[in-house]
């Protein structure tokens, strides 16, 4: 009874983590991220630079220029 009360306590998340593709690694993952901006993002005078840096580290984005001919 004692291990059943959490477990039914906590169901909705329990069930969310089997909907979700998030798990703790992907989100340590994005967290690490955040850190990584977080440190450059040093000297910065608001929060919106800050998220601006997140989304450069985080979206991947290739920036390099396309070569025309």
């Amino acid at each position: 009874m004692k291990a059943a009360q959490p477990i039914r306590k906590n169901v909705p998340s329990i069930l969310r983590v089997l909907t979700n593709d998030l798990t703790t690694a992907v989100m340590e993952g994005i967290n690490s991220l955040v850190q990584a901006a977080k440190a450059r993002a040093r000297g910065y005078r608001n929060v919106d630079n800050f998220i601006t840096i997140i989304y450069l580290i985080a979206g991947k984005l290739d920036l390099r220029f396309a070569h025309t001919k």
